[in-house]
């Protein structure tokens, strides 16, 4: 192994918690309470995103499960084939574009829109066009990814998967969720054996 090898390695690790220590410092409270005044008066959320943006956006949709408020990861070429479907008047569509112009997500605005749903958007970006047709926008910071390049979906991963903890935190303590509710919905694995 090169010499160099670990030192980039840890230096990955710094640059997530750059990015973490960013979003703590910069989180706009009135959009996250928006957001989650969204979400808790949804019948449904739907998320969708492309690439590691859509892996963040499905383990959301779970965690929103997890804690009983209805959730659906749509994927973009499934969401202009019918998937949208799904998605009703006062629903929540979440979409995740760090530039906030992805290709792929702007057709589900105007679904959105039309299916008079609620758009919340998780960006970089905040002049973007996805940004300024979004009902709540929910800021990435802005700080640099950890590969060398600067290309990777690395440190805003980590912060857009935070974004959503957040969100799921705050749903927690507004519907003083418990743990028996979780025991019901998680019995198998390690966690449903420590909590049974």
């Amino acid at each position: 192994m090169k010499s160099s090898t670990f030192g980039f390695m840890r230096d990955s690790v710094a640059a997530e918690s750059r990015a973490l220590d960013a979003l703590y410092e910069t989180m706009d409270e009135k959009e996250f309470v928006k957001t989650l005044d969204f979400i808790l008066k949804s019948n449904l959320t739907v998320l969708s995103a492309c690439g590691s943006s859509g892996f963040a956006a499905k383990k959301f949709a779970h965690s929103l499960c997890c804690v009983e408020c209805p959730a659906k990861f749509v994927p973009p070429s499934e969401a202009v084939h019918g998937g949208m479907g799904a998605l009703k008047k006062d629903n929540l569509l979440i979409l995740v574009s760090k530039g906030g112009k992805t290709d792929e997500l702007v057709p589900l605005v105007s679904i959105a829109k039309a299916k008079g749903a609620k758009i919340a958007l998780v960006t970089a970006n905040k002049d973007s066009a996805l940004a300024r047709e979004a009902d709540a926008v929910l800021l990435l910071p802005d700080v640099p990814e950890s590969d060398r390049y600067g290309v990777m979906s690395t440190a805003s991963f980590a912060a857009t998967v935070a974004i959503f903890d957040a969100l799921m935190m705050g749903i927690m303590e507004e519907k003083d969720y418990a743990l028996s509710d979780f025991a019901l919905i998680h019995p198998g694995g390690a966690v449903g054996k420590k909590i049974k």
